[in-house]
C-alpha cells in the first residue's frame, strides 16, 4: 500500500455520525501514501437518527479540500430531514456511472459517464430539476424516482399550458429503463407526458398500475401515448386484479386501448 500510485475509491457509508470530508481522507488515507499520483473518488455519507449531525453546506464541505493532491473537488448535500442526510464528496472530472440518492441540491455538473442515477429527496422536484437533470446527465440510461412530495405547480390534474409562456421540455435521450418507487402521481404525469418530458428510448417502465391508469386516463391519452410507446417491459408494483390468484400476466386480458398503448409490449 505504501507504493501505491494510482487509487480509485468509490464508497457509501451508512449509519455515521460523521462526514467523511477532505480532512479525514487525508488524516487516515492520503497520509499514509507518500508514492500516490492519482486518486479519484466518490463518497457517499449517510446519517441516521441513531447517528444525528450537524448540518453543513457544500462551501463547509468544499473547504475541507484544499491539499492539492485532490485536484477538483464537487460536493452535495442531500437534507432529507434531521435525520436523514446524504453527504456526496467526489473528485472531477466524474468518471463513475452511477450514483445514487441525490436531490434538489446536486450541483450543477455534467456528469457525461454517469447511467445509473436515483434520486430522492423531502421536497418535490418541481419541472424545473428535470430539465436541470437532462442536462447535467446527458447520457443517462436508467433512473429511479423516489419522492412522496407533490410538485407544486404542472399537476397532473391540469394539461399543459402556456398561461406562463412555454416552458423547457426534459430531454432524455438516452433513457431506457424508468423506476417509480414510492412516488406521488404528480411525477408520473411529469415524466411520460410528452409536453413536459421526451423519452425517446424508453423500453422498461416500473410503475404503480393505478397511477399509470390515471395518467394515461386508461390508456387513452394522446398526451402519455408517445413517451409510452416503445415500453417492452412493463412491471406493477400492485396487482391489476385484486384476487389471490391475480398476477402481472393479467395484462393480457386487459383492454384493446391498453394493448394499442403499449404495441412492443412482452408478454
Amino acid at each position: 500500500m505504501y507504493n501505491l500510485q494510482d487509487l480509485t475509491l468509490y464508497i457509501q457509508i451508512k449509519e455515521r455520525n460523521r462526514l467523511v470530508d477532505g480532512i479525514q481522507l487525508e488524516n487516515d488515507i492520503l497520509i499514509h501514501l507518500s508514492k500516490l499520483q492519482r486518486f479519484v473518488f466518490y463518497i457517499c455519507t449517510f446519517t441516521s437518527a441513531n447517528h444525528p449531525v450537524t448540518p453543513l453546506s457544500n462551501d463547509d464541505i468544499q473547504r475541507t479540500f484544499s491539499n492539492v493532491k485532490f485536484g477538483q473537488v464537487g460536493c452535495s448535500m442531500n437534507y432529507i430531514d434531521e435525520s436523514d442526510i446524504r453527504y456526496h464528496v467526489f473528485s472531477l472530472p466524474f468518471i463513475f456511472n452511477r450514483i445514487g440518492y441525490i436531490g434538489n441540491s446536486f450541483t450543477n455538473t455534467i456528469f457525461s459517464n454517469v447511467i445509473y442515477l436515483c434520486i430522492y429527496d423531502g421536497i418535490p422536484f418541481e419541472h424545473e430539476f428535470f430539465v436541470r437533470l437532462a442536462r447535467c446527465f446527458p447520457l443517462l440510461e436508467s433512473l429511479i424516482i423516489v419522492n412522496c412530495k407533490a410538485q407544486s405547480r404542472d399537476s397532473p390534474e391540469s394539461e399543459h399550458d402556456n398561461t406562463n409562456g412555454p416552458f423547457e421540455v426534459a430531454q432524455y435521450l438516452h433513457l431506457t429503463s424508468l423506476h417509480f418507487a414510492r412516488t406521488h402521481i404528480d411525477y408520473v404525469e411529469q415524466m411520460l407526458n410528452e409536453s413536459k418530458t421526451r423519452l425517446p428510448c424508453l423500453t422498461e417502465l416500473w410503475i404503480d398500475y393505478d397511477q399509470l391508469k390515471t395518467v394515461t386516463n386508461n390508456f387513452t391519452r394522446d398526451a402519455t401515448r408517445l413517451n409510452c410507446i416503445n415500453v417492452e417491459q412493463l412491471d406493477f408494483h400492485r396487482r391489476i386484479n385484486h384476487d389471490d390468484n391475480s398476477d402481472d400476466h393479467s395484462i393480457k386480458a386487459q383492454s384493446k386501448d391498453f394493448h394499442l398503448y403499449f404495441p412492443l409490449l412482452k408478454l
